[in-house]
């Protein structure tokens, strides 16, 4: 298999979270030139799961690559760019995804002696809805999977360098959107409206003043306002509507909790202030922290260094997302790091691009690792 094409088919085909059907097909048609023992494809999902037995005894180890894309218009004058207008591969999945299927290549050329090993190819990661979606069809009930292992591209790691820690890997995420529905008038006499402009104000700032920056510390939590909009594009109306979305990131699951509470009494308080205003609260796309298992991180520790690969232990968790953590919640094992250049941009940025030579380390890497697990 040729690493680069297969990155660079993926890579054109960049499509958003929920909405992966090419991608999909794509990777069910590389697949089975693999050979895999099962391909489960599933009514409530675009995910895919390849089973491949190899006989009784060894252990059930569950492998993840994520295949969607995000919503960032392709800038690169790449000859492998985006086919899909305002969509692109700015986080790395296209790579994720062909570490994978090099990984079931592998599996087909060099089978293991013994054991089960589950590539599970997911959708709509960047909505933290693939892994929920997996765990709701019962199927990891019916294998239950003694590990289950993810990596993850790391800009600003040295190339191939693994990144990893015990216990929190990422933080734990939600977002959410406060809704305030006053009332409107006419522009020339404003006084008539119920303005939600007082109370947004004051939700914001009490909100921003919550925020603990140093991720060294157990109370680190960080509240971003990512839109604040009030009333209609029209001159002639004074506004009677507000708008104000926050992404919440804590450094576990507990504090995300207690955060979300306090977000809501505040809101409450805020909207009691002014008569004839309410307010609603929307709660979206929730990424459970991906804990890390002690006997995992060793097991990765030693297929990196197996690999002769640099091992670099990280201190303190990263503070984005990721819905592995919900696969980490029921089932032992590890999210983990793979440096994609100190000078990659960061994940997300328009001139980010998965580099190609990595692919081989992060394939090599997990059938090290599968080697090592049996």
């Amino acid at each position: 298999m040729n690493y680069s094409d297969i990155r660079h088919q993926l890579h054109q085909l960049a499509e958003p979270s929920g909405a992966e059907v090419f991608t999909q097909q794509f990777i069910i048609n590389t697949l089975s030139g693999f050979e895999p023992t099962h391909i489960h494809v599933f009514q409530n999902s675009l995910n895919l799961l390849a089973v491949y037995d190899f006989g009784p005894g060894g252990s059930t180890i569950l492998i993840r690559g994520d295949f969607d894309a995000v919503r960032v218009p392709e800038t690169l004058d790449l000859p492998y760019a985006s086919r899909t207008p305002g969509v692109s591969h700015k986080c790395g999945h296209d790579g994720h995804t062909t570490i994978l299927l090099g990984l079931a290549e592998q599996l087909h050329l060099h089978p293991l002696p013994k054991g089960r090993v589950l590539l599970f190819f997911q959708a709509a990661e960047e909505t933290g809805e693939g892994a929920g979606k997996l765990l709701e069809t019962g199927i990891l009930e019916k294998y239950r999977p003694s590990k289950v292992y993810a990596l993850h591209n790391i800009p600003g790691a040295p190339l191939g360098a693994v990144v990893c820690k015990e216990g929190s890997f990422t933080c734990s995420v939600i977002s959410c959107d406060i809704e305030l529905h006053g009332r409107t008038a006419h522009a020339a006499e404003p006084l008539k409206a119920v303005s939600p402009y007082p109370a947004a104000k004051a939700i914001a700032d009490r909100l921003l003043a919550m925020n603990r920056y140093d991720m060294g510390q157990d109370d680190f939590r960080l509240l971003t306002l990512v839109e604040f909009r009030i009333g209609e594009p029209a001159y002639g109306v004074a506004a009677g509507h507000g708008v104000l979305r926050f992404t919440i990131r804590a450094k576990d699951d507990e504090l995300l909790q207690q955060t979300r509470a306090e977000v809501e009494r505040i809101a409450e308080e805020e909207t009691r202030t002014a008569e004839g205003l309410s307010s609603d609260i929307a709660w979206k796309e929730y990424f459970a922290a991906s804990n890390n298992h002690k006997d995992a991180v060793n097991s990765i520790k030693t297929a990196a260094e197996t690999c002769q690969l640099e091992y670099m232990e990280k201190e303190v968790p990263f503070s984005w997302g990721e819905d592995f953590g919900l696969l980490t919640q029921h089932y032992d094992g590890a999210l983990f790091g793979l440096g994609s250049g100190e000078d990659q941009p960061p994940l997300h940025h328009q001139l980010f691009d998965f580099p190609d030579e990595l692919v081989p380390v992060g394939v090599k890497l997990f059938k090290t690792l599968l080697e090592k697990e049996k």
